[in-house]
């Protein structure tokens, strides 16, 4: 099997991953999963599609992340891992859609307006 290459994509955070058979490993910029995403949660978010498509242990994932957050980069390597998934095997795609793991969040930041602190948040008014 070749080396399959996908994006992943959350907020400003961008994943791009080097999927192939191998022995379960995950390397993050060069780091372990373990080591970069310290919560447990944030390992399951990454570990989720494999879990999803039972196939854990069973790919070696090189991951190279870049901008935002840690939530905002686990979220964009789960991103990158389910398309990877679904290209190896097209019967993978039903379970990991009603999972809501194929589709790009499409959340982002509301800017700073003008003549406010924040994006929606008023300087206090005062009446004298």
């Amino acid at each position: 099997m070749e080396v399959i290459n996908t994006i992943g994509r959350r907020k400003t955070a961008v994943a791009r991953i080097y999927m192939k058979k191998g022995s379960g490993n995950i390397t993050i910029n060069n780091r372990d999963y373990k080591e970069y995403f310290q919560l447990a949660t944030l390992q399951y978010v990454v570990t989720q599609p494999l879990a999803i498509a039972q196939v854990e242990g069973e790919y070696d994932i090189k991951v190279n992340l870049d901008g935002g957050g840690i939530t905002g980069q686990a979220e964009a390597l789960r991103h990158a891992i389910s398309r990877a998934l679904c290209e190896i095997n097209p019967e993978f795609r039903p379970a990991l859609k009603s999972k809501g793991l194929l589709r790009r969040d499409p959340r982002m930041v509301e800017r700073k307006k003008p003549g406010q602190p924040k994006a929606r948040r008023r300087f206090q008014f005062s009446k004298r």
